[in-house]
């Protein structure tokens, strides 16, 4: 594979896990609904911006519906994700959603009639072992609170991979500029009226720190989309797992987190897991 590809994506995976510190500082200050609406209404504004430049052909018909049936999805997604974040650390809320590519396998066999092999049984075991691992001192009452956020965590890798199936039906015929614009100016639209009725007054640098994290998120999904475009998923797989280097960095010194030796041991386990579907 060739250096420049691996390096843009993982370019792309750093500028969503910093996207992703930014909302969960903000969170800190504003209220969860609003927090995420401003995460979606910003990245809308930037991805639509990119739109206007790129010129894509208009979507078709078929692209419009298939784009529209995922923005409850993406809702139920980022939603579940940033509350974990609010809750748990970045590194702990960011190793669980590791779990997402052994939940595609599996709702690829339920739903799409794709072959369940035993390695897809074995990374599901190891996924599962992993989270187990991983939540145990929760489990115990060795860490207080935050059960929550783990099922939060949980909930937000099976809405993803179920988003994965359906990107799948639109991917191959859409730009992809077309598709960050729907995956974030639906969602604005479908929390603006919950995030009016918490909403709380901002300064300039609020909006600016929201227009921030909503350019890194868009520049992150494109990046990491063209990545993608180039070489096959099964090869970039593994970068995505740099995502827990950036998050460990930016939780210690951004928030003070220090996860817990089993957040690493658990993610190895999940890491082994979903590279065992990554090379089917």
């Amino acid at each position: 594979m060739n250096r420049s590809i691996a390096l843009r994506a993982a370019l792309g995976i750093a500028l969503l896990t910093a996207m992703d510190a930014v909302i969960k500082g903000q969170m800190q200050h504003h209220p969860f609904i609003v927090a995420l609406f401003m995460r979606f209404l910003m990245g809308g504004l930037c991805a639509l911006a990119v739109l206007a430049l790129a010129r894509p052909a208009r979507p078709t018909r078929d692209s419009i519906i298939g784009n529209v049936a995922r923005v409850p999805l993406v809702v139920m997604t980022a939603g579940s994700f940033f509350y974990s974040v609010s809750v748990l650390p970045l590194a702990e809320a960011l190793t669980l959603s590791f779990l997402a590519p052994v939940f595609v396998a599996v709702l690829g066999g339920l739903l799409l009639k794709e072959t369940i092999d035993r390695r897809v049984l074995q990374a599901l075991a190891f996924g599962l072992a992993g989270m187990l691992v991983m939540v145990w001192p929760r489990l115990q009452g060795h860490v207080s609170g935050a059960s929550l956020g783990v099922a939060a965590a949980l909930f937000s890798a099976v809405s993803y991979a179920f988003n994965l199936i359906l990107l799948r039906r639109i991917a191959v015929r859409e730009h992809p500029t077309v598709i960050v614009a729907f995956q974030n100016v639906g969602p604005a639209l479908c929390l603006a009226v919950p995030a009016a009725l918490a909403f709380v007054p901002m300064t300039l640098a609020d909006l600016a720190i929201y227009l921030f994290a909503g350019a890194l998120g868009v520049a992150g999904h494109l990046t990491l989309t063209s990545a993608y475009a180039m070489a096959a998923a099964s090869r970039l797989a593994a970068i995505e797992y740099t995502a827990l280097i950036w998050a460990s960095l930016l939780g210690f010194f951004l928030f003070g987190e220090m996860p817990l030796y089993t957040t690493y041991l658990g993610a190895l386990l999940i890491v082994a897991g979903a590279g065992a579907v990554s090379r089917r």
